[in-house]
């Protein structure tokens, strides 16, 4: 209990750190300790998966793309240094403080015991061949939601390049990195990939008995294409090549045909044929993960500039 205590003291005081910090660094780097305090609150509540989501995702990718946003609202100048005014300080205030009511309520006001579908999950989980009672909830009974979100990926990777000047169009994604001949980035870039891609294989594979899965392992594969794209050892393809725009639509677009093939077979959209379940999740997962991870990559990377 004291554990909790201190947990759900910290998170609140990052986070009313994170919103009274003046400085846009220091509030993408609490936003981060935030993130992974975030994660320490699911793993005490045995969210053990959504724990690696929200360290690797909410806390690892999102500070990453705050932290290169950061960098270039510094490089504006005092133009992009207005401050709300009081007035819209109030609103944003009393915004936050409803939605935090709000969730509040929703969960205070729970019947007791509350509302669950874990016992239909249970009772039919075996007919996916899953062991891992998450993937199963992810890829088969709300598959849509999974493909929803792993196609919103891919229009973000769009959005992103729309940012790049016209006469960049078509061009390598991100700024130009030194190559670095040594130091510790420079050294990691050499080590540790080999290792990340075995570990990231490793908790993809077994996500569908235990924690882990597609996302966790996009996030970790796409750290370790990013270290040496930082020390200056991999150039990014450019974003006119065809395989790279295949490679990030690729994911979601086998979903979607194996979803037709279901509803074509079965008469339902992502219905499995029976025995045939646990193969075609698998493969989905395995094209998901290259996809998401590319895409992960290419939205920290950034739009393509302007080169000399």
């Amino acid at each position: 209990m004291m554990a909790d205590g201190l947990i759900a003291a910290a998170i609140l005081g990052v986070a009313l750190a994170t919103i009274a910090s003046r400085g846009t660094f220091t509030a993408v780097a609490l936003f981060i300790a935030y993130g992974l305090l975030l994660s320490f609150a699911w793993v005490r509540l045995g969210a053990i998966d959504i724990a690696l989501t929200e360290a690797a995702i909410g806390a690892g990718l999102s500070g990453a793309l705050l932290l290169g946003a950061a960098s270039r609202v510094a490089g504006r100048g005092a133009a992009m240094d207005r401050r709300p005014g009081r007035a819209m300080t109030v609103a944003i205030a009393l915004g936050c403080a409803g939605v935090t009511a709000a969730l509040a309520a929703a969960i205070l006001l729970l019947p007791d015991p509350a509302p669950s579908l874990a016992p239909q999950v249970a009772a039919n989980i075996g007919a996916t061949g899953l062991g891992n009672p998450v993937a199963a909830v992810l890829m088969s009974f709300r598959g849509l939601d999974t493909l929803l979100e792993s196609a919103v990926l891919v229009l973000a990777v769009i959005a992103a390049w729309s940012l790049a000047p016209d006469d960049a169009w078509g061009g390598k994604p991100g700024p130009m990195q030194p190559v670095l001949a040594d130091g510790p980035l420079a050294l990691l870039a050499r080590l540790l990939p080999p290792l990340g891609i075995l570990v990231a294989v490793h908790v993809l594979w077994i996500g569908k008995d235990a924690p882990g899965g597609k996302f966790q392992a996009a996030a970790i594969l796409a750290a370790m294409w990013m270290l040496p794209w930082m020390a200056g050892r991999v150039v990014p393809p450019p974003i006119s090549a065809r395989w790279l725009r295949v490679a990030v639509a690729a994911g979601p677009a086998l979903f979607i045909a194996i979803g037709l093939a279901g509803w074509m077979t079965q008469g339902a959209f992502l219905a499995y044929p029976p025995g045939l379940a646990l193969p075609l999740i698998m493969v989905v997962e395995i094209a998901l993960t290259a996809s998401i991870a590319i895409a992960l990559a290419l939205l920290v990377i950034g739009p393509p500039g302007r080169r000399a």
